[in-house]
């Protein structure tokens, strides 16, 4: 074979792996990743996590990893085991994703995280991780760590469940709120708020998630993940005219909130707001006692 056609082979096999490439995306694997699948996806990044290294995980040939929205290295995140203190998976059987919120109590850096992969023929992913830490907002990885383990996102009976238009649209009555006060929020009641290390719950029937948001903020550029049985929904986002690296997860139950987590990553102390702690000197209801 001259130069000259085994070029012309090489480039007809890269345009047809790009073409399988372009096929090989979430959507194009509808129907093709099961609960199971799925599970073993969000256990083989907690156990990577773990054991510091990304051989536990099937991945493809190219690795494409953003933390916090810029181009990274998940080698560099996974250079030394974690120990995963708690975490919750997300399993999106319509587009083969899977979303991992997770906290780390490292004595040297405490971690919460939230991260979105999908799969496509190749393997594992893109991945899409949103890492923070002290002095992103309102941090503090063990108040997290004690409010969320004590929360039930259990699967919720069939005839129970709401739909995934029905769960996306309740995300977005909360979300769109921070840009349109007239919008219709299905709060339920009770409803707990975890935003970083601040807490609305109680433990009470009382509780409400109905505390304010600001006011005049776009949050744009969405990107979902929707677990029907788990009655959950996350959603990845920038925030504000900043546009911060934002992860906010929902509850719902019998159509209203139940739980709403916040994930937010800051390029300044606590972007931009007094230090937590003094947050918490001036309000301490913002952590109330821990609901045994």
């Amino acid at each position: 074979m001259t130069p000259r056609i085994a070029f012309k082979a090489r480039f007809a096999a890269l345009a047809a792996a790009t073409c399988l490439a372009g096929i090989a995306t979430p959507a194009a694997a509808q129907g093709s990743c099961t609960r199971d699948q799925l599970q073993d996806m969000a256990d083989s990044w907690i156990s990577a996590v773990e054991r510091g290294t990304m051989m536990t995980m099937e991945l493809g040939e190219w690795v494409d990893y953003n933390e916090n929205f810029a181009r990274g290295s998940l080698g560099g995140f996974l250079d030394h085991p974690r120990e995963v203190d708690w975490s919750l998976a997300l399993l999106d059987t319509a587009q083969c994703k899977v979303f991992v919120e997770a906290v780390m109590l490292d004595e040297q850096r405490p971690l919460v995280t939230a991260m979105q992969f999908g799969r496509g023929f190749f393997g594992v992913g893109p991945f899409d991780h949103i890492v923070t830490d002290a002095g992103d907002w309102l941090f503090d990885a063990n108040a997290t760590y004690e409010y969320a383990r004590r929360e039930n996102w259990d699967v919720i009976p069939e005839g129970q469940r709401n739909t995934r238009e029905e769960l996306i649209a309740a995300a977005d009555a909360y979300l769109d709120l921070f840009n349109d006060a007239t919008v219709a929020v299905p709060w339920g009641e009770p409803c707990a708020r975890l935003e970083g290390g601040a807490y609305t719950g109680r433990g009470l029937p009382t509780d409400t998630c109905n505390v304010g948001v600001p006011e005049g903020v776009e949050l744009k550029n969405r990107r979902y993940v929707v677990d029907e049985a788990r009655g959950a929904v996350n959603v990845f986002l920038e925030f504000g005219a900043d546009a911060r690296p934002d992860s906010h997860t929902f509850r719902v139950e019998n159509g209203r909130l139940r739980y709403i987590h916040t994930v937010t990553y800051c390029e300044e102390d606590n972007c931009g707001f007094d230090p937590f702690d003094q947050m918490l000197a001036s309000n301490p209801d913002m952590q109330p006692p821990y609901a045994d």
